[in-house]
């Protein structure tokens, strides 16, 4: 019976340590995506992907981020959507809607296709703004707020 609980106690030990050290290869497994009225997010102008990757210390492994700001590029917004279109300035098929949370911040870990996707942005108050441009990549702030203006409605 002591030789049971010694390979139970065995078994139980060796189970936990890997349990431990994959936590972080189920992190891209992780659903986390932005919503009205959420509260949830942070680092506000980071580039979220930093830290939602599959080795970053953030839940789950984001493929859209970014923040939006109020017209003035100080404060952020407070709700409003991202929709992913086929075609520039909101043309073709609507394929993806990201909503931005009370925090100016959106973010989805859904899979997305970014080839031939164009972005546009609509605050609360039904302003939007549009690229003309195919995304490359979904980390907005990447871009936007450090090589480009940040995005700003009102």
């Amino acid at each position: 019976m002591k030789r049971m609980n010694r390979l139970f106690f065995i078994a139980f030990i060796g189970g936990l340590v890997t349990l431990v050290s994959c936590k972080k290869s189920w992190a891209c497994h992780e659903e986390n995506i932005s919503s009205a009225g959420g509260d949830d997010s942070h680092n506000q102008g980071q580039n979220c992907m930093q830290c939602h990757n599959s080795t970053g210390e953030g839940e789950g492994c984001f493929n859209v981020a970014g923040t939006l700001y109020q017209s003035d590029l100080l404060n952020t917004q407070n709700g409003g959507k991202v929709e992913l279109f086929t075609e520039a300035n909101g043309g073709g098929t609507l394929k993806y809607t990201i909503d931005i949370d009370s925090k100016g911040n959106f973010y989805s870990t859904a899979a997305i296709d970014f080839q031939g996707l164009y972005p546009k942005i609509t605050s609360l108050t039904g302003a939007t703004i549009a690229m003309n441009s195919s995304l490359s990549s979904g980390a907005c702030n990447s871009c936007h707020g450090a090589s480009t203006i940040k995005l700003g409605l009102d």
